[in-house]
């Protein structure tokens, strides 16, 4: 039996908890993987997974046990840690007993044909991984193909943002780019531009986008520019009819995505 790591100064410990940090996972190409049901996406969706910690104290679900016991099979390093160490890396209050170092993946532009995405979402500069993991799950869950990161902002393996995306950041493809590349590629690709904006005189519900299109919203705290809601073929607003001035940027995306899919 594989030994139980009960060290916090551990190597591979200290590792999986650098990766917390952004400059970590670019330097290491890693990126952390928590919870039972994330990790078992990873390792379905065929990501390279390059290590599994878990701890025997706290895996109580049999499911979970499955896994790890399919991961062993599969020759990758599991190793068993204490709940001490389990708890330094979690970010929950009640982890699992479940983690994962899992290797990034970088999809460029280059690398997914417009042929590809019929519907898509579109965030410039966003600033909550949260946000933005809601929204890969909303529209995994309305029927949409991708999502674009432009112009900076959250990093895509955040460990907020993956958890958030409840596994789907394994399946649909995340592409970062500058808000003129993607802008370049989209006109390629004859691509429908919707922009959304507080202030637009079209009500969402007025308009029906042709396919294919992308939803492009601005940052949480800033939303478009007047030049990037120029370069859209149409921007909508959604109506404010209590005193709150504009919906969370998950809540709005879900919202234009469902109607337009439906």
């Amino acid at each position: 039996m594989t030994e139980l790591i009960a060290s916090l100064s551990n190597p591979l410990v200290k590792k999986a908890r650098a990766l917390r940090q952004r400059k970590a996972r670019a330097e290491t190409g890693l990126f952390l993987v928590e919870g039972i049901h994330h990790v078992g996406e990873a390792a379905e969706a065929g990501w390279d997974i390059q290590s599994v910690l878990y701890a025997p104290d706290l895996l109580a679900s049999g499911f979970g046990r499955d896994l790890v016991a399919r991961l062993e099979k599969q020759n990758l390093p599991v190793r068993p840690v204490s709940a001490a160490v389990m708890d330094s890396l979690s970010d929950k209050d009640n982890p699992t007993g479940l983690l994962a170092l899992v290797s990034r993946r970088s999809l460029t532009l280059l690398g997914l044909p417009a042929a590809d995405v019929s519907s898509a979402v579109a965030l410039v500069s966003p600033q909550d991984p949260g946000n933005v993991g809601s929204i890969l799950r909303s529209l995994d869950a309305a029927g949409a193909d991708a999502l674009f990161l432009l112009d900076g902002g959250v990093d895509a393996y955040h460990p907020s943002l993956v958890r958030a995306s409840m596994g789907t950041l394994f399946w649909k493809p995340v592409v970062s780019a500058s808000f003129d590349e993607y802008l370049a590629w989209a006109r390629r690709g004859g691509m429908q531009i919707l922009g959304s904006s507080a202030r637009a005189p079209a009500d969402y519900r007025t308009v029906r986008p042709a396919v294919p299109w992308i939803l492009l919203l601005g940052s949480e705290q800033k939303g478009l520019t007047p030049a990037q809601q120029e370069a859209c073929d149409a921007v909508v607003s959604l109506p404010m009819r209590g005193r709150a001035s504009s919906l969370n940027l998950s809540a709005a995306a879900g919202i234009l995505l469902y109607e337009w899919l439906k």
